[in-house]
């Protein structure tokens, strides 16, 4: 729980003594007895089934469609058809069967990367406990509807909006919704029909998707499907059109332009060819066929197939890497990316909560991995900690306690066997501290009072006795120990010193007594302080260099973030993004406006605090700077600035359905670096499609210069036909094109900036020089055939021609 703007945490236990017995807290539900099952069965049927929206999958037919209308393609479909009414049937069989290969590559590269993205999923069906006709039953969560009331559980998953009725210690990690990774303690009420927005402590209002990670409780349902906040952002998703990518805008560009060319010159073609010979329905038909080949050598017919097999092979390195390619074309998106937004937790760090630091008197210890030979104070705060926590804890914060603890005071378990749980002292909105009291068995040696106190304990008594341990927000503890006021303003100092370092901070503080003067009340306690615990999310090995690398190449690292400014800019300067000392948070950005934020967007690089909408409002912004945005998020509050950016890029891992479904890449680990890898693979990917584009229009020149010579020369018969052309473009020329797929990276090609938004793929200084090297090609192919036809004749120099050309 995050308390003020220290950043200070309280946790509710998670992981370590399971060999003590602990009494499970319970809560009265009192007379509730739910909805009727007619009832329940009544609103179903007028609200809906609480489903969340998603976007539907690319299916079969979807990915059939969008080969098929490709110009190139129907003009490819066009000639078979011909074929076909002229009564060449192999002829058409072999036109027809180039759109069908193609077609299968695409669809066959498609169904793999859903089948991935399928395992991704979860396997169960998530079911909900609730009360109806007064009897507890389980249900599939689909079926819950307004009113009824929910039974949650330390490790459930919410499965509705709701309010919390009734509760005991309890805590949900809202971070699908928030992006703050700290459980955050809610409140029950019992006139609170309203929900609140996701985020905060003290709320009673809990949320669809998110986590229960303490206590239990009894809540009623306010909002199902589509209109909680998971749904809500469900249907935001579908106001976000996906921008066609950079390489699609100018291959459909050179597609319209050249299918305008090639039409026209067919027309041409069909009437020159046939009245320079006279006319007749045979010079027509040839004269046709002519026209249509023509058509073909203009259209680079062969490109769709040379781009399929490019991404395709890319996605397939890609995966390589841990990333899942959803939507192809985004891979030499990526390459051209100028700004990378990510998230904090789980990205750049390894969302996995660990003890830092140790404070004791003033003194700061930085514990390393393992704890090994650490001082005896430092054990002390943890065991205490550890006393203070749930046996078998979730929360991350008391996970991290036990783990410490493992390592530094490996037999805490066996020194601890016998106490017992004698009474637990929960957390309120008045006192952010947890405390619990243990038994101690009759006759302890002395060396273990010696544990609890270091104070003149004197010899154990036979009669048992209670330790008591509290951990919470510092000044609770403060609070609980006594300590005066120029005590309490050290220990804040030391508090904000930590929280400085981007650290989470528990007190922590231990007392001894008799079981008959344990207090009613938490606060009429009175204990020694003992230390401070501090805690990390450490940053993930790999990031920082993967940030200089991403930032060599030009392109800026943007940290959105739910967290607090303060955390937000200690990771980022130890990941090393840039300017890290400028933040802006959500309470900023509410006050500015669209041209506001555009404008001072361009020096900012970490952002705390942001509600989901508003990671949308910032991609826009950098959009609207003509940025080209690649975003990674894993929430369905996500989704939207996803589906919004150029390049989409969610996460595998821990990652929601609808968040993988709205992106264009997957991240399998999670892993910031394996960002980069691929950032690394769109930008060789798309030097190699150069290179093959550059081929393929030299290998053009010499075929529509054969096309239409003949036209030309009324002695010279047709020297490609149609089902040559295809055989040239659609075998010869892809199976040549794809060696430079297989051509490594430029040494230099993370030192450059991404690529210009006003470069085009086909500028003239890329193609000029393709134009002049198939020139060349193209006057050796006459060359052979004007020798050759000397000798052999018309149809034996046309055969040496074509053979020529394929080699």
């Amino acid at each position: 729980m995050a308390v003020g703007s220290q950043h200070v945490a309280v946790g509710n236990p998670t992981e370590g003594l399971s060999m003590l017995a602990t009494p499970v807290p319970t809560f009265d539900a009192g007379n509730r007895s739910g909805l009727g099952n007619d009832e329940a069965r009544r609103r179903l049927l007028d609200e809906g089934t609480n489903s969340l929206p998603t976007q539907g999958r690319h299916g079969l037919r979807a990915i059939a469609w969008d080969v098929v209308r490709e110009p190139m393609f129907l003009l490819l479909v066009a000639a078979g058809i011909l074929y076909l009414v002229m009564g060449e049937a192999s002829d058409a069989a072999l036109l027809l069967g180039f759109v069908f290969m193609v077609m299968g590559i695409t669809i066959v590269q498609e169904r793999r990367t859903e089948r991935a993205l399928d395992a991704l999923r979860d396997l169960s069906s998530p079911q909900a406990l609730v009360f109806r006709d007064g009897h507890r039953q389980r249900i599939p969560a689909s079926n819950l509807v307004r009113g009824d009331l929910l039974v949650l559980s330390e490790g459930d998953r919410i499965p509705a909006d709701a309010v919390l009725r009734s509760g005991l210690q309890f805590a949900a990690d809202e971070s699908l919704l928030t992006g703050e990774s700290m459980p955050v303690a809610k409140i029950a009420s019992t006139t609170i029909h309203k929900l609140s927005r996701p985020g905060g402590d003290g709320l009673s209002s809990v949320f669809s998707g998110t986590l229960v990670t303490a206590g239990q409780g009894l809540a009623e349902v306010l909002a199902t499907g589509p209109r909680s906040e998971l749904g809500k952002i469900g249907q935001a998703l579908s106001k976000v059109k996906p921008e066609r990518t950079r390489l699609q805008q100018e291959t459909g560009r050179l597609v319209r332009i050249l299918a305008f060319v090639g039409l026209t010159l067919c027309c041409l073609v069909v009437a020159l060819y046939a009245l320079s010979r006279g006319g007749s329905l045979a010079h027509w038909k040839d004269g046709l066929l002519a026209g249509i080949a023509m058509a073909m050598a203009v259209l680079p017919e062969e490109l769709p197939v040379i781009l399929t097999i490019f991404l395709a092979l890319g996605a397939w390195r890609i995966s390589l890497n841990r990333v899942l390619t959803r939507r192809m074309p985004a891979i030499e998106t990526l390459g051209s990316a100028t700004v990378l937004c990510t998230d904090k937790t789980g990205t750049l760090t390894e969302n996995l909560m660990t003890v830092a630091s140790i404070v004791v008197a003033e003194r700061r210890i930085e514990l390393s991995n393992p704890l090994t030979e650490q001082p005896a104070e430092v054990r002390v705060v943890l065991e205490m900690a550890a006393l203070a926590s749930k046996p078998e804890p979730f929360d991350p914060m008391e996970r991290a306690i036990h783990t410490a603890l493992t390592s530094a005071a490996p037999t805490f378990k066996d020194d601890h066997h016998s106490w017992i749980l004698e009474h637990e002292y929960p957390l309120t909105p008045q006192l952010l501290a947890v405390t619990q009291a243990w038994k101690v068995a009759e006759k302890v040696a002395e060396k273990d009072a010696e544990k609890v106190s270091e104070k003149d304990v004197g010899k154990v008594a036979e009669e048992a006795f209670l330790i008591v341990a509290a951990k919470g927000a510092p000044e609770a503890i403060a609070g609980l120990c006594g300590l005066a006021d120029q005590q309490r303003t050290s220990l804040m100092k030391q508090v904000s010193a930590l929280a400085a370092d981007g650290l989470r901070v528990l007190g922590v503080a231990r007392g001894k007594l008799s079981a008959e003067r344990l207090p009613t009340l938490q606060s009429a306690l009175h204990l020694e302080f003992v230390g401070l615990i501090a805690f990390a999310d450490p940053l993930r090995e790999n990031v920082p260099a993967a940030v200089a690398e991403c930032q060599t190449a030009g392109i800026r690292v943007v940290m959105i973030t739910g967290d607090y400014p303060v955390t937000a800019q200690s990771i980022a300067r130890q990941a090393g993004i840039t300017n890290a000392g400028e933040v802006i948070s959500g309470a900023e950005l509410l006050g500015m406006s669209d041209a506001d934020l555009a404008q001072r967007i361009g020096a900012i690089n970490v952002f705390a605090r942001v509600a989901p909408e508003q990671k949308l409002r910032i991609v826009e912004a950098l959009k609207a700077n003509r940025e080209v945005v690649a975003m990674t998020g894993d929430g369905v509050n996500d989704a939207p600035a996803l589906k919004a950016a150029h390049i989409g890029i969610a996460m595998g891992g821990r990652g929601t359905d609808v968040a993988r479904e709205s992106a264009s890449l997957v991240l399998i680990n999670d892993d910031f670096a394996a960002i980069v890898a691929a950032v690394k693979m769109g930008r060789r990917i798309f030097d190699n499609i150069k290179k093959a584009i550059s081929f393929t229009f030299a290998a053009h020149v010499p075929i529509a210069g054969l096309s239409i010579l003949p036209v030309f020369n009324p002695g010279w018969p047709i020297l490609l036909l149609p089902v040559h052309i295809v055989f040239l473009e659609m075998v010869i020329n892809p199976a040549c094109a794809s060696i430079f797929e297989a051509e490594q990276a430029e040494p230099d090609i993370m030192n450059r900036r991404p690529r210009a938004l006003d470069e085009h793929l086909f500028a003239w200084r890329n193609v000029a020089p393709s134009l002049l090297q198939g020139a060349s090609a193209l006057v050796v192919s006459v060359s052979i055939f004007l020798y050759a036809r000397i000798d052999h004749g018309n149809d034996a120099a046309r055969a040496l021609t074509f053979a020529a050309l394929v080699a």
